[in-house]
């Protein structure tokens, strides 16, 4: 059953970083209110689905992080760098690799992605082949030197990375392997991609790599979508439109994940129902120690929804590194992600006192 073993961390004073993330960061390219097509201005941000998590984590609840990856060195990998220690992340754990001079072996990743309005989706364009962290191998990192001489009380990866290349999830697969060997605890967010794995095996091979990586993890992130695409795992009667399912069906999902993999501590979902791009309800539903908790949707406006899942992961993976329990852990992820959703760019600019304020119902009026 869930749950027989409650998630147990190392204390903060015998690690360097409460939480390391292992995966690409791209330069995104916003068009902000105009389309990526007739666009003459991009806003540059930094951004990646696993990178989103340690950035959230850093930044508004001031925990200790740092990003496993690599970039080409060249103007474009130092912009990067310049983004992301504008984040308080810590980079030393980035590895640099020789530029040729036009990106013919390697280059960094670009992300357009426009926001939608109204009626008209949220879409991205990724440019993202051939990149550094794409072609690494599982001994360009040093792991012992990560999670066993310096430690980290948390590891956090996922499907994104993991569909990159074909040493990706090895790679993943290495990380994982040396941050259990540490007692390290080890998330993994399932967030499938279409356009990632059509390319090399479709969903059939998203399965294969996704199931083999998640039996290695201790808490699991994913909504209904990634437990179907990702695991092969969906709710019973429904192949694609979730909209308007009573909890009840996510719990029963969560279950049955559950049963699948023992090794799971914690399972956590978010509900999301998209009426348009810019009116979305809003909630999560977890399991630990067999029991759900659940944090009903309520409607809120979306200035940018890239990036709101991550900062659910970063908002519950900081309540239990700060010791606050499962539930109110849940209910700190829906409140960030919510207020990630209000700012544009993949990553979170909310503040603990607006998430703790969100937490408690609080009001949209103006503060001064």
């Amino acid at each position: 059953m869930l749950g027989m073993i409650p998630i147990i961390l190392k204390a903060a004073e015998s690690c360097r970083w409460d939480c390391v993330s292992l995966g690409e960061v791209m330069l995104r390219l916003d068009p902000g209110e105009e389309r990526i097509h007739t666009a003459r201005n991009f806003r540059a941000w930094e951004g990646g689905g696993e990178y989103n998590v340690a950035r959230g984590l850093r930044r508004c609840f001031g925990m200790r992080t740092a990003v496993i990856t690599a970039f080409a060195k060249n103007a474009i990998g130092q912009l990067l760098e310049d983004l992301i220690l504008q984040g308080g992340v810590d980079t030393s754990l980035v590895r640099w690799v020789p530029y040729d001079g036009i990106g013919r072996t390697v280059r960094n990743g670009l992300n357009f992605t426009e926001r939608g309005f109204g009626v008209r989706a949220a879409v991205g364009c990724s440019d993202r082949g051939n990149t550094a962290i794409a072609n690494s191998q599982p001994g360009d990192f040093d792991w012992q030197h990560i999670f066993a001489a310096n430690g980290s009380r948390w590891l956090h990866t996922g499907g994104i990375f993991a569909a990159l290349s074909p040493s990706s999830a090895s790679v993943a697969r290495a990380a994982i392997h040396a941050a259990r060997a540490s007692d390290t605890l080890v998330s993994y967010d399932l967030n499938y991609r279409e356009s990632l794995w059509k390319g090399i095996g479709g969903k059939v091979k998203a399965q294969d790599v996704n199931r083999e990586l998640v039996s290695t993890v201790d808490v699991l992130f994913g909504n209904e979508e990634d437990f179907s695409a990702a695991l092969g795992v969906a709710i019973e009667g429904v192949s694609d439109d979730f909209t308007h399912l009573p909890v009840s069906s996510y719990e029963s999902l969560l279950h049955r994940v559950a049963e699948l993999y023992p090794n799971l501590k914690l399972i956590a979902s978010t509900l999301r129902t998209a009426h348009t791009a810019t009116n979305n309800d809003w909630g999560a539903v977890a399991l630990y120690e067999g029991k759900a908790i659940q944090v009903p949707q309520r409607s809120m406006e979306i200035m940018d929804r890239v990036g709101g899942g991550d900062s659910f992961a970063s908002g519950l993976i900081y309540g239990l590194l700060a010791d606050k329990g499962a539930e109110w852990a849940v209910q700190c992820g829906v409140a960030h992600g919510a207020l990630a959703m209000t700012t544009p760019g993949d990553t979170s600019m909310a503040t603990l006192s607006e998430v703790q304020s969100v937490m408690r119902g609080g009001s949209a009026r103006i503060a001064r």
